[in-house]
């Protein structure tokens, strides 16, 4: 479905993310491939909830291409309860994921869903806290991308390549496998302990890039004042990871970011942030072949 439109959230009045959503989906399909999906549905007073393949019906990123400006005009005007013997079940899941005049986070299960399964990616994400400038992060994304390239104990290990996120806040930095490895991998390679910091390369990469960046770096995820923290807690099976290209909500009606996957040259951008930060649904969808070369 290719459809032009002056604001992507309300392609038919009312605000539903799921075209924006479904005009991505084509550019995930390599990045999220075998991958359960999930969504993150934010209520009026505050709270939210999330909807995933552990606990409902899994969804697959390949189902968002059956999205149709027929099932949009549906949603704008009914609940799923009125029209359910009007659309397919799939169409309907996708409703149940992608509930309209709702905003909604979108994630994915990081090494999917369940407990001990096989990984192919570690992602850490760079936790800046509410008083650490964006910049700082975008500092911190790219030392941490020179210390693990230059790495080459870690390199005779494993065969990968690097991604780089923008959330939409901050920065994912993602080493994806060429092939899956074992939980036990993750354990004993990555999982960054307070205790023994340096017996993991998370640990030791923190401290290169301490070094590289002058600011406080460390691994894990204990927040502390004016700390960036290198968190890879959110890679092992079960854990939840957010999309490439989903739109980053402050609160239930404010979209305040949106990820945009980069390469490592624009990461070297002392202007990106501002450049991120200023793009709009609209904006993303206009640009879309270009930022989808770099998942």
């Amino acid at each position: 479905m290719k459809k032009e439109m002056k604001d992507v959230l309300h392609p038919n009045g009312e605000l539903d993310i799921l075209y924006y959503y479904s005009q991505v989906s084509g550019k995930l399909k390599s990045f999220l491939k075998g991958k359960e999906i999930a969504s993150k549905i934010w209520l009026p007073n505050g709270f939210f909830f999330i909807k995933r393949g552990s606990k409902i019906e899994p969804l697959h990123i390949e189902e968002l291409s059956i999205v149709e400006e027929k099932l949009l005009k549906l949603r704008a005007e009914n609940n799923l309860a009125d029209v359910k013997s009007k659309i397919s079940k799939q169409q309907a899941k996708i409703w149940d994921y992608f509930v309209p005049r709702k905003l909604i986070d979108f994630f994915y299960a990081t090494n999917n869903e369940g407990v001990g399964r096989k990984i192919d990616r570690v992602f850490f994400d760079i936790d800046r806290g509410s008083n650490i400038s964006e910049e700082h992060a975008r500092i911190v994304a790219q030392g941490l991308v020179e210390a693990i390239k230059k790495d080459k104990e870690f390199s005779k290990i494993v065969k990968y390549r690097i991604s780089i996120i923008w959330t939409g806040s901050s920065f994912h930095v993602y080493l994806l496998f060429s092939k899956l490895v074992e939980k036990k991998f993750y354990e004993r390679y990555i999982r960054y302990s307070k205790d023994s910091p340096l017996e993991s390369f998370t640990g030791r990469w923190a401290l290169e890039t301490r070094k590289k960046t002058g600011l406080n770096v460390q691994g894990g995820h204990e927040k502390v004042l004016n700390q960036l923290n290198i968190d890879p807690s959110q890679t092992p099976s079960g854990k939840l990871a957010r999309v490439p290209f989903s739109l980053h909500m402050k609160d239930a009606k404010t979209v305040d970011g949106i990820a945009i996957p980069l390469n490592e040259k624009q990461l070297n951008d002392k202007n990106l942030v501002k450049k991120l930060k200023s793009y709009t649904p609209e904006k993303v969808l206009s640009e879309l072949d270009s930022w989808g070369k770099n998942l």
